[in-house]
């Protein structure tokens, strides 16, 4: 008997056209059609039965999300798809064509401490499409970075021009599936959409001004580095908490992925032998941690002196490598700050490196596996990103500081 705004769909969809009649009635203005089994099919029938529901509802003055899409999670609102969403609302905001992968984005995000403002399935995009959400979204006062996952563009120059406007309001992180000739065909039977070369997608990503993931876990790399740090243009980093090769293949993994990786200045070498550490002439970047010989030379302490020393643009620890040694009581909070000197980091990028620690199936209770999970929260709660590996850190942060610097190219 109340005022109806919205409407889900789940009836087959034969029984549509009926149900958008009792919606207009209701002087409904949006149907979210979760109802399939349409254009993704190929059927030609399936097809024109679509294409009749649009003009129904463009009849009516209704606006279709779908079909055969998820449609919207809105934690502000306690909207959502699946049950075991999380309920607290962040800055984020997706438009994924997908279902099942905006349930794998929404939940992977969540666990490196990612929250979303809203999130947008579409599916078929019959009605609203990508470019729409893209511009929702990009004037959303609640929305600080965009993800994006797209299978086809309904209409390319506006989905562009669209991408370009917002691109340069805020990140806009995409995530393009369909690339190879198996996914290709496979994105045809999903979402009954036309997928394109690789090459032209990226080119055109990149005249936009926005950021392509290669894979799903970049894609919530790359969203955990615009989430947590500051615009980043430099590409000087300093890199410490590795030991022996692990420093080695750091360094190789920052500038395969476009990162400088300095030498100690003379005057930081200098500053190293007044501050007494007895290896100042040893240590180089990446800091190997595994040279220290006495108390004299700390981690925190060197981090301190980069966070402190303009030619570093950007800093990454290895966090524990292993052997977090937080004392009995201790919060793993408290530990990192007092280990990292956080404190005094704070004013420079920071990137930390936990490795996974998966327990095997005969320990279910392994130790270091809850103590990862223990320094994870930690960080996200002093709000610091982290990546299972050094290659990932640094390659999210290149991907991050080429975002910043083609907003100011002439810096």
């Amino acid at each position: 008997p109340e005022p109806v705004d919205y409407v889900i769909s789940c009836v087959p969809a034969v029984a549509v056209p009926a149900l958008l009649e009792d919606a207009a009635n209701k002087g409904v203005k949006t149907v979210h059609l979760f109802t399939a089994r349409l254009s993704e099919t190929g059927r030609p029938e399936a097809v024109d039965l679509e294409q009749s529901i649009l003009k129904l509802a463009q009849g009516h003055g209704i606006r279709l999300i779908g079909p055969n899409c998820m449609g919207i999670y809105y934690p502000l609102w306690g909207m959502a798809f699946h049950a075991d969403f999380p309920k607290e609302s962040g800055a984020a905001g997706l438009v994924c064509q997908s279902g099942m992968i905006s349930r794998e984005i929404i939940q992977g995000s969540a666990q490196r401490g990612v929250y979303f403002s809203k999130c947008f399935s579409y599916g078929n995009a019959v009605d609203l499409n990508e470019s729409d959400f893209l511009e929702y979204l990009a004037h959303d006062r609640d929305t600080r970075v965009i993800m994006m996952y797209i299978e086809g563009v309904r209409q390319g120059r506006k989905f562009f021009d669209t991408l370009k406007r917002a691109a340069a309001l805020k990140p806009v992180v995409i995530l393009k599936g369909g690339m190879a000739e198996a996914g290709a065909r496979a994105t045809a039977s999903h979402t009954a959409s036309l997928a394109g070369s690789y090459q032209t997608w990226k080119a055109m990503v990149d005249q936009a001004g926005a950021v392509s993931a290669d894979s799903l876990e970049e894609l919530i790399d790359l969203a955990a580095s615009f989430y947590f740090l500051p615009p980043v243009k430099g590409r000087r980093v300093g890199v410490i908490g590795g030991t022996g090769g692990s420093s080695v293949l750091a360094a190789d993994k920052c500038e395969q992925a476009g990162l400088e990786v300095i030498p100690f200045p003379p005057e930081f070498r200098e500053k190293l032998k007044t501050q007494g550490v007895s290896v100042w002439d040893w240590l180089s970047n990446p800091v190997d941690s595994s040279i220290r010989e006495d108390d004299s030379f700390s981690i925190g302490l060197l981090l301190e002196m980069m966070a402190q020393d303009s030619h570093f643009d950007l800093l990454i620890t290895m966090t524990g490598m292993g052997r977090f040694g937080a004392e009995p009581g201790v919060a793993y909070e408290d530990y990192l700050k007092q280990q990292y000197r956080l404190d005094a980091c704070k004013d420079k990028p920071f990137l930390t490196v936990v490795p996974d620690r998966s327990p095997g199936i005969k320990d279910l209770n392994n130790r270091t596996s809850k103590v990862t999970a223990e320094v994870r929260t930690a960080l996200i709660n002093l709000k610091i990103p982290f990546y299972p590996t050094i290659a990932r850190a640094a390659f999210a942060a290149a991907k991050m500081i080429g975002y910043y610097r083609r907003l100011e190219p002439d810096d």
